[in-house]
């Protein structure tokens, strides 16, 4: 729980008090690997917190090939806000790809705290506003570059989870073959 109440109060301020109800409505869950937090074709009924673990974000093409979008790793949160928020049918798999241990809100425990904490909606629109530039700085570059670049960006963006995760998701989310990236590694070693 501390891991969670130092990443928010980087966002604003809370007393005591607030961090208690805050922390009321926590549950925690693990998911082993390959489970999902949430599904394509359903609409997302909770917020995480990563304590422990990786996930990723990922959905399939119209030619039915697996595209990892993004990974999240420890101390980061989890939704689809998109479906979350507007209840509607999410277009994307949020997937542990390792073990995980996240803190969890339910849809109904996380309205109540926008509902009841005075700056609650503050905090969590900086937190979101984050998340969506940290994901167009991640992604940008790796539209324009060569397959070697995108993979020293990856190094630099994720440091702490190319040796955790397996190398065909890796691939999938610079965009190359698993072969391409094998190649890349080991003119770079």
């Amino acid at each position: 729980m501390k891991e969670f109440i130092d990443y928010i109060l980087q966002f604003g301020t809370l007393n005591q008090h607030q961090l208690d109800l805050i922390a009321s409505k926590t549950t925690v869950l693990e998911l082993q690997k390959d489970e999902y937090f949430s599904e394509a074709g359903k609409i997302a009924q909770q917020v995480g917190f990563v304590l422990e673990g990786i996930t990723r974000v990922c959905y399939y093409n119209n030619k039915g090939e697996e595209i990892t979008k993004y990974f999240i790793d420890e101390n980061n949160l989890v939704v689809d806000m998109e479906s979350f928020d507007n209840d509607i049918c999410s277009n994307a798999y949020v997937q542990a790809i390792t073990d995980c241990k996240l803190l969890v809100f339910s849809k109904k425990d996380w309205k109540e705290l926008l509902e009841t904490i005075i700056g609650w909606d503050a905090i969590v629109h900086r937190i979101i506003s984050k998340a969506l530039r940290q994901k167009v700085e991640r992604r940008s570059p790796l539209v324009s570059e060569d397959a070697t670049t995108r993979y020293l960006m990856f190094l630099k963006i994720y440091p702490n989870v190319i040796n955790r995760i397996p190398l065909s998701y890796v691939a999938s989310y610079l965009g190359i073959t698993q072969s391409s990236l094998s190649r890349i590694r080991k003119t770079i070693r």
